[in-house]
């Protein structure tokens, strides 16, 4: 059964737990509003920003809520999302990212992006470099970030970099070696898994925005789906999605326990075989 057949059978206009989702329709509980809400404040005040949480746990929702909360006067957002090239080609990257032709040297790269955060700090606008995947950046790389972090206007950074990653990017950023550009993150945080009573408001309203008059999912269902993801967006949204589609195939309209225990034993059997 494709993902409109089933998704049609239990009254949506689309698969309820799709990554393709509208940042104005991005789930952003209470719990998480305000950890967006501090990202929002450390870019108007150009600060640089430490954000880390195991996979899975909604570090992306995170920065797309950041996205669209910032205005577009007054700021240029960049994205980076390929940690695992070396200096020369991390800054190339960057420099495609501003619209720049990167040159033939690292110095020359280097000082191009130079001249253009500081063009942008004289016509008052803020670049914010948002570096995905950051746990994986190489250690050259680290090392010289805190000179991109260390340019400034009248006490204030021309820039905000925003490193986003793994709980082990904090590990790495605590060595002697990397003290110099922590010692520069002054908005430091860690996103933990949904509790409880998060996963059964993401479910809710992520059946709602799709059209869904009544949530398929039982209470029971809702709970052993929190404690077999442990919490994880990700997890939810995949192990949500077979779940509806083995109920559609069955023509079963409930996700129950039984049906969700018959999703968990298939998967644990992919795993085993």
């Amino acid at each position: 059964m494709n993902a409109n057949a089933w998704a049609h059978y239990f009254g949506f206009a689309s698969p309820p737990f799709s990554k393709e989702i509208r940042d104005d329709d991005l789930w952003v509980p209470a719990s998480r509003e305000r950890r967006v809400d501090r990202l929002v404040e450390a870019c108007h005040e150009h600060q640089h920003i430490l954000l880390t949480g195991e996979p899975g746990v909604g570090k992306t929702c995170v920065l797309r809520s950041l996205r669209q909360r910032l205005p577009e006067a007054g700021f240029r957002l960049t994205y980076c999302h390929n940690a695992t090239l070396g200096r020369r080609d991390f800054y190339r990257q960057l420099c495609l990212a501003l619209g720049l032709s990167p040159r033939a040297t690292a110095a020359a790269v280097f000082y191009d992006i130079g001249q253009h955060i500081h063009e942008l700090g004289a016509a008052r606008v803020h670049p914010v470099f948002l570096l995905d995947e950051a746990h994986l950046l190489h250690q050259d790389v680290l090392d010289h970030l805190h000179i991109l972090a260390n340019y400034d206007w009248d006490s204030k950074a021309l820039l905000s970099i925003v490193l986003v990653g793994l709980p082990e990017l904090a590990d790495r950023l605590a060595l002697r070696r990397n003290r110099s550009l922590l010692s520069r993150i002054h908005t430091r945080i860690q996103l933990g898994a949904a509790s409880p009573e998060d996963t059964a408001e993401y479910i809710e309203y992520r059946v709602r925005a799709v059209g869904g008059d009544n949530n398929p999912f039982s209470s029971d269902a809702v709970t052993i789906l929190h404690e077999a993801s442990s919490g994880r967006l990700r997890d939810i949204d995949r192990l949500a999605t077979n779940a509806l589609q083995h109920a559609a195939s069955r023509k079963v309209r409930i996700v129950d326990r039984s049906v969700l225990g018959k999703v968990l034993a298939d998967h644990l059997n992919d795993l085993v075989a």
